[in-house]
């Protein structure tokens, strides 16, 4: 198995309803350890820069208010196969869709506020994890 790292957002539903905690239980007895966590607050430049690959898209700016609404947990997780692992645990994005026992299916309230953030590639995690960590804050 391979060992890697993703990148993790706890949007602001779900921070604002304090399901932090339960979250982060999920995502940890899921076998992903928390290597890094802060809680900030998106401002639209921040939000607008993260979500460039939506930029064309006519959610793009409703995403990008949402995000900015409330504070944000953002984590990097490691494991095995974590990125995989990841969006296994966090479910479908919408929350519909999502499997019984996800983090969407559990605690999402719609399809935009869907309570979870998570890379969908190595690549994805590499670019998302470098918008909000510098290597030093990453303790394995």
């Amino acid at each position: 198995m391979v060992v890697e790292r993703t990148f993790s957002i706890i949007k602001p539903d779900a921070v604002e309803r304090n399901k932090i905690g339960e979250i982060t239980a999920m995502l940890e007895s899921s076998g992903l350890r928390i290597v890094a966590s802060k809680r900030i607050k998106l401002d639209q430049d921040k939000a607008a820069a993260f979500y460039k690959v939506h930029a064309d898209k006519p959610f793009f700016q409703s995403l990008c208010d949402f995000m900015c609404s409330g504070p944000i947990i953002v984590q990097v997780l490691e494991g095995e196969n974590a990125i995989q692992k990841n969006r296994e645990i966090m479910g479908a994005t919408n929350p519909d869709e999502a499997a019984e026992g996800t983090i969407r299916k559990q605690f999402a309230i719609s399809l935009e506020k869907n309570s979870i953030h998570g890379s969908d590639s190595p690549e994805n995690a590499i670019i998302e994890i470098n918008h909000f960590f510098n290597e030093k804050d990453i303790i394995s």
